[in-house]
């Protein structure tokens, strides 16, 4: 009688022995080469949703595929487990967020081991314990020592429904990233980490990131902001007051005609202090400020300014120009000052139109004249005109002579900038990691000494909602003694914001039972860098940046030896259901229980990774998880029908004939293990991989009664079967180990080598792929036949003239025929 596929029993089995033998276990092995498989952890809000599915799925079937080729693996989870979501809990359903915190990790741990994710459990970090934050207060002490850690008075963007301070990154759209209540501006002493000190490492290391996806170094450049400039002073007659500007293109600087101030700039005050109409005035400054505090970028809004009525001195031309405030211009840019050249600027352009202002050309492109008046901004380099001594250059000529000659006039000093801020780590909540200082009427601020250290959260602690720290209101962690004079003293109560706890986490995973130092240094140098981190892109200005800049603080402190954490990154994309990404609030949401439950773990995986490439949206369908399954089960039934070959003696692979070697078959056999390691190690295609497989399996169930006829054939039918499952067994773990086992091998796959291919044989059929751009040919390549639609249209995109062609453009849609033809339509 034929045994069904009983996927309950069969999963069951297999995470009960793994965990039994502690088959994932990891530790340094200095034969091995090492691979550290990372995707980032998840906080712990109660289940599992399908976007961490397949972010976990992506990196267990990496981590499996390189245990099996030999790597010594680490492949580590933990929790996110502090925030503001445990407070609010604890504040709408009455239970303490620790209750709620470590209930929701239980569950969701239970979760993860029933998909089979191939995890060293023994390294599960936790970050609401005080001994994982406790190496957060360690590492903000020694940064206190180094003056990286400091705190001020600064207007701070403060979120009413959160009742806590946000970081500029944590402010979209003018709204809180987490509840997108509308962000007002608040005035309060906050701690800072000195992030900017930083800065230029934070871009020039994006040199060591290669196998980044550009888009998500594009954006953390563009957060960075580097500026490679000047400074220009513009002296105000008949007053003490001068304006600096910071300018990128000093060779325009003779088509100045005014000047613009950010609302926010120290002197839009002091300019109009003597002006007729200063309550007007300063009416209209009050209220661009708050309408500015959230615009990231210049040109969101109507272009409006105010006069006001004085003048500057350019230290080039001589010329008095009027000094303007305008809500274009942002104090989050250079001094919040700018020289406004509307001949050469599109911004200052509009403005100049708009209040009739002078506008001068001093670029022209090669070999042109000035025109008369210009319709447009000209805003590239070009050849310097109008520009006294300095007609006649090439702008780059002319913006080294220029600084120079600024520097040597003591009016001007070449420099670089750059965009990004401090990062303010104070948050006014309770459930985070305490600031470990002291502050004394007497000593000032002292900091915990390091054996006192952890400065643990109170339990007994009421949560409304209301204002302020929810510690504040605990007096016996508030009064204190200052460690220094013996006197009294209070803590400081406010946290750290939980972007500090997972800068590192990545660390404390190679030694998480460390009790000396944040992480053991000899593990780190074995272990790191992460190979491989996996994670979604919304990720690529806070979190990553955060953990660039503390890897850098660490090799500054002598605790690693890398600059960079992650020289890998995969960018996964979003899971998509009826149109709209799955979330609670659009009622979307497949939870993954209910599928394990009906279809198995294995079903699960293989459905969320065939779908599409890991990089791209994944369009959930019930079909198709359907169909996954209906596979494995075609796979079991052939197995079973099989395995008899398994226990008869069949004669040596290297006595098959010539004929055998070249058979359909073995070629296929071939071609498939090296399409699949391919797309596995090289692209995280394993769409496409599992697609190979499902092919190999095809031809194999058609060759299978011809192979049956002979020793021959039941050799290669054998050997096909074997490397089938060794392929599959990334993907479908569970199904896989038992069927090898029912083969009759005592290891476990992960112990088992991966399949080898011949290169004689493996060798794909090329084809000729033509390259249109708008329907107009522009190239061709080749390509393997079987290449998957998306790795042609990204080799076409990555073709140098392609690139020269597209440029900045953006493009439409890409046309694919089959192994015939790309059309980019722009």
């Amino acid at each position: 009688m034929k045994e069904e596929y009983n996927f309950q029993k069969i999963e069951k089995k297999w995470q009960k022995i793994w965990e039994e033998k502690e088959v994932f276990l990891s530790c340094e092995d200095p034969q091995k080469p090492k691979y550290y498989c990372l995707e980032m952890y998840p906080y712990p809000s109660g289940a599992i949703h399908m976007g961490q599915v397949r972010n976990y799925t992506i990196g267990d079937v990496i981590s499996r595929y390189k245990m099996m080729k030999g790597f010594n693996v680490i492949h580590p989870i933990g929790w996110d487990a502090l925030g503001l979501p445990a407070e609010n809990a604890a504040i709408t359903q009455g239970v303490h967020p620790q209750e709620w915190t470590l209930r929701n990790i239980a569950h969701m741990r239970s979760q993860l081991k029933r998909i089979g994710f191939s995890y060293d459990w023994s390294r599960e970090v936790n970050t609401c314990l005080p001994e994982y934050y406790k190496w957060n207060q360690w590492i903000f002490l020694k940064m206190l020592e180094r003056n990286l850690a400091y705190r001020k008075k600064s207007k701070v963007n403060w979120c009413p429904q959160c009742q806590t301070v946000l970081a500029n990154e944590q402010v979209i759209g003018e709204r809180c990233w987490r509840c997108e209540s509308l962000v007002k501006l608040k005035e309060m002493e906050q701690w800072f980490l000195k992030i900017t000190d930083y800065a230029e490492e934070l871009i020039s290391g994006h040199d060591l990131l290669e196998k980044w996806p550009e888009h998500v170094l594009r954006m953390q450049k563009n957060w960075i902001g580097k500026s490679t400039g000047a400074y220009i002073t513009f002296p105000v007659p008949d007053t003490p007051l001068s304006i600096d500007v910071f300018t990128t293109r000093i060779d325009t600087i003779y088509g100045a005609t005014f000047l613009a101030l950010s609302p926010e700039h120290p002197l839009s005050k002091e300019l109009i202090a003597d002006s007729r109409q200063r309550r007007k005035l300063q009416k209209w400054i009050d209220k661009n400020i708050e309408n500015l505090r959230f615009r990231k970028e210049p040109g969101e809004v109507e272009k409006e300014g105010i006069d006001t009525g004085k003048k500057a001195i350019n230290p080039f031309s001589g010329e008095a120009i009027p000094v303007w405030i305008s809500n274009y211009v942002l104090m989050e840019y250079g001094t919040g000052a700018i020289m406004a050249v509307p001949a050469h600027d599109q911004r200052d352009f509009e403005f100049a139109k708009k209040y009739s202002l002078p506008i001068k050309v001093v670029i022209v492109p090669e070999g042109e004249s000035p025109p008369g008046e210009p319709e447009e901004s000209f805003e590239d380099y070009g050849v310097v005109v109008n520009s006294g001594p300095f007609s006649e250059k090439p702008s780059l000529e002319a913006i080294e002579e220029m600084g120079q000659h600024a520097q040597e006039k003591r009016f001007g000093r070449k420099s670089i900038i750059y965009r990004i801020r401090d990062w303010g780590i104070s948050r006014q909540r309770y459930w985070g990691t305490p600031i470990p200082v002291i502050h004394c009427q007497n000593c000032g601020i002292v900091g915990v000494p390091y054996e006192n250290l952890p400065v643990v959260l109170p339990l007994d602690v009421e949560l409304k909602g209301e204002e302020g720290s929810p510690l504040e209101k605990v007096e016996s962690f508030v009064k204190t003694t200052c460690p220094k004079c013996k006197g009294d003293a209070r803590r400081e109560t406010d946290t750290m914001d939980t972007f500090f706890d997972s800068s590192w986490y990545f660390f404390r995973y190679i030694s998480p039972s460390e009790e000396k130092l944040p992480f053991n240094p000899q593990a780190a140098d074995y272990w790191l860098p992460v190979d491989l981190y996996i994670g979604g892109v919304e990720h690529a200005i806070l979190h990553l940046i955060y953990a660039r800049f503390f890897c850098k603080y660490f090799r500054d402190f002598g605790l690693t030896l890398i600059d960079e954490p992650f020289p890998r990154l995969l960018a996964q994309g979003m899971v998509i259901k009826d149109g709209a990404k799955m979330s609670k609030s659009k009622g979307n949401v497949v939870d993954p229980d209910d599928i394990v439950e009906k279809y198995g773990a294995d079903s699960l995986r293989l459905f969320i990774l065939f779908a599409s490439p890991p990089e791209k949206e994944f369009i959930w369908n019930d079909e198709g998880i359907d169909g996954s399954y209906r596979f494995l089960n075609r796979l079991w039934a052939t197995m079973q029908e099989n395995l008899d070959l398994f226990k008869q003696k069949c004669s040596p692979r290297e006595e098959t004939g010539i004929e055998e070697k070249a058979s359909k078959l073995r070629i296929k056999m071939h071609q498939t293990i090296r399409k699949v390691s391919d797309d596995i190690d090289k692209r995280y295609h394993l769409n496409t991989a599992i697609s190979s497989i499902m092919e190999f399996y095809n031809l194999i169930k058609k060759e299978k009664e011809m192979l049956s006829q002979s020793v021959r054939g039941k050799n290669l039918l054998r050997e096909s079967l074997e490397s089938l499952v060794l392929l599959l067994s990334p993907f479908a773990p569970h199904l896989c180990e038992e069927l090898w086992e029912r083969m009759g091998h005592k290891t476990f796959l992960i112990h088992s080598p991966w399949p080898s291919f011949d290169p004689d044989l493996a060798t794909e059929e090329k084809v000729t792929i033509v390259v249109q751009v708008s329907g107009k040919l522009r190239d061709k390549f080749e390509a393997e036949r079987d290449l998957a639609e998306d790795q042609i249209k990204e080799m076409a995109l990555g073709l140098n003239r392609i690139k020269s062609i597209v440029g900045e453009k953006k493009v439409k849609k890409i046309i694919y025929i089959k192994n015939k033809l790309v059309n980019i339509v722009l």
